[in-house]
């Protein structure tokens, strides 16, 4: 699970589910519009229109608890707003950090934003990460 989360790689149930559009976790370039047809060609061109409700986004948890996000912890403000979910979450022994998979409403989820996890009940800072931090270009994979 770790390997997978520090990838940034969702796995279905979890981050890819039908209660979320393909914009919304990062597979809508999987999407070809060039196609001549396809089944739900019709309800994509509408869906993404719309501006996402929710993006997935990487988070880095700073714990200093004995414990890392699983999945289902609540996201919130600093003001205690909810604003999201983990998905997943584990350990990152390749990046020696703790690293979440989470669901964010879409007007929050900017790169460097701050957040409050709720990691076994307690009050975890965590930020929005641009990228994976493991080998982001799928470099290693290639080699």
């Amino acid at each position: 699970l770790s390997l997978r989360v520090e990838k940034g790689y969702g796995s279905w149930g979890r981050e890819y589910s039908p209660e979320y559009w393909p914009h919304e976790v990062g597979l809508d370039h999987l999407i070809k519009l060039d196609k001549p047809f396809f089944l739900g060609r019709k309800i994509y061109n509408e869906l993404k229109k719309k501006p996402p409700r929710e993006k997935l986004v990487m988070l880095e948890v700073f714990t200093d608890l004995d414990a890392d996000p699983v999945g289902g912890e609540p996201i919130f403000l600093e003001d205690g707003t909810p604003v999201g979910q983990v998905k997943s979450g584990a350990f990152s022994y390749t990046c020696k950090k703790s690293l979440a998979l989470s669901m964010i409403r879409s007007d929050y989820a900017s790169v460097k934003e701050i957040f409050d996890v709720a990691v076994i009940g307690r009050k975890t800072r965590a930020v929005i990460l641009d990228k994976p931090p493991f080998d982001p270009k799928g470099n290693r994979l290639r080699s």
